[in-house]
């Protein structure tokens, strides 16, 4: 069992959580900011998903010490499918009123549901407690992007969404919200911009559990047998990355150092997007150097991570990523390992930071020129290493930042 700590700054912190990600949660900021740190610091949070699964009807149970409120899903596919499930998510947001009259809460927060906002400012004033909205992606910023880019089936449907969402996030929830989360400092500029007071806003970073990675290390699994230089990439291997810009940047690593393997740990969402990969090191001829493991359980990944000599986190530059708060990157420092970016507002502001590695523009030759430079100086890469791991115990571990968001919610509910 757990041991719980009250806060001896004040009393337990009783709230209402309404979320964006189904049931059962795997977001990190959820299941290890909130229903790990934030629940050691006399938080008690009741929370309302949706299933990911379906299911014939919603039900109640128990999650984290905290009640949950499951609603039910459709999962079949086409039109109607994603109109059933779409009502039912309606349905769950409309309950937050009712959901709320079951204790006496201190605040109702919101994370990424529009219509949920909406419903959860009602329940809040209704019951005399506050409210506060979490932004983790700028979702109307999204179908705006999507028009242009070419990328949307139905332009006209994402115009209206870009519209609709843009009046109710910036001119009704954020402006009547008793404060607001998001997920970046560029985040919070470009919610600035759209008019919102910045006063009543905290950017809250994507962050790693140390206590994991140490109970991780601690597992003595068989260590990864690699003889040769590893570049490694951890993450998805979706098309939306583009990640056959990584591709080319390890045939110029090649030239170099012809015996560095890349390894990419991680999956795609189908076939096409690791064959798109495939395609290209086989056109360039390097296929043999690089490995594909698949999608793997958190520990078996780790064990790549804890091999490799350098680790790479390319983030294709598009506007509605820049506000965006990248995992990985924090991930790689806490292994201690040095890293190779691109330029992004979070990922430039982490490495001028720590100095753990560098940040360059999205180029196969400058990316490659940063791997290079890292794999011919071991000495300098070790530094590196040790400089990002202490940065991440000081700034993104989650113990560090909730510590943080505990102080901030104590200060709002005084």
């Amino acid at each position: 069992m757990v041991e719980k700590k009250i806060d001896e700054k004040g009393h337990d912190l009783n709230y209402l959580f309404l979320l964006r990600e189904p049931f059962p949660p795997f977001r990190p900021d959820t299941v290890i900011l909130f229903a790990d740190e934030l629940k050691r610091r006399g938080h008690h949070i009741d929370w309302m998903f949706q299933s990911k699964e379906p299911i014939p009807a919603s039900y109640h149970t128990t999650w984290d010490g905290g009640k949950a409120w499951v609603t039910a899903t459709d999962r079949r596919s086409g039109m109607f499918g994603k109109i059933q499930k779409h009502l039912l998510g309606l349905w769950m947001d409309l309950t937050i009123i009712t959901r709320a009259k079951t204790r006496k809460y201190d605040f109702i927060q919101v994370r990424d549901r529009f219509f949920g906002a909406l419903t959860g400012l009602v329940a809040a004033r209704l019951s005399g407690c506050k409210f506060y909205f979490w932004l983790s992606f700028p979702f109307p910023e999204m179908y705006a992007y999507r028009i242009e880019d070419g990328e949307s089936d139905f332009p006209v449907l994402d115009r209206f969404r870009s519209v609709a969402l843009k009046v109710i996030l910036y001119k009704i929830i954020m402006p009547s919200a008793d404060f607001v989360f998001v997920q970046s400092d560029q985040m919070k500029k470009d919610v600035v911009a759209n008019g919102v007071d910045a006063n009543k806003i905290l950017p809250v970073p994507m962050g790693i559990s140390l206590a994991k990675l140490t109970e991780w290390s601690k597992l003595q699994l068989e260590p990864v047998k690699e003889d040769s230089p590893v570049v490694l990439y951890l993450g998805t291997l979706v098309r939306d990355r583009k990640l056959d810009f990584l591709i080319r940047v390890h045939g110029y690593v090649m030239e170099q150092v012809p015996n560095a393997k890349l390894y990419l740990v991680g999956g795609g969402q189908c076939k096409e997007d690791e064959q798109l990969l495939l395609d290209e090191a086989t056109r360039l001829g390097i296929l043999d150097s690089i490995v594909f493991t698949g999608f793997l359980p958190m520990e078996q990944a780790w064990q790549f991570l804890s091999r490799a000599n350098v680790c790479v986190s390319p983030f294709y530059p598009t506007p509605i990523l820049n506000s965006t708060s990248p995992t990985k990157l924090v991930e790689y420092m806490a292994f201690g390992k040095p890293v190779v970016a691109n330029n992004h507002p979070d990922q430039i502001q982490v490495i001028e930071n720590s100095q753990a590695g560098y940040c360059v523009s999205w180029d196969e030759k400058e990316f490659a020129d940063a791997i290079i430079a890292i794999l011919n100086n071991p000495e300098e890469a070790g530094k590196m290493g040790e400089r990002g791991r202490r940065y991440v115990e000081k700034n993104r571990a989650y113990h560090s930042i909730a510590e943080q968001l505990d102080e901030v919610y104590r200060g709002l509910c005084q």
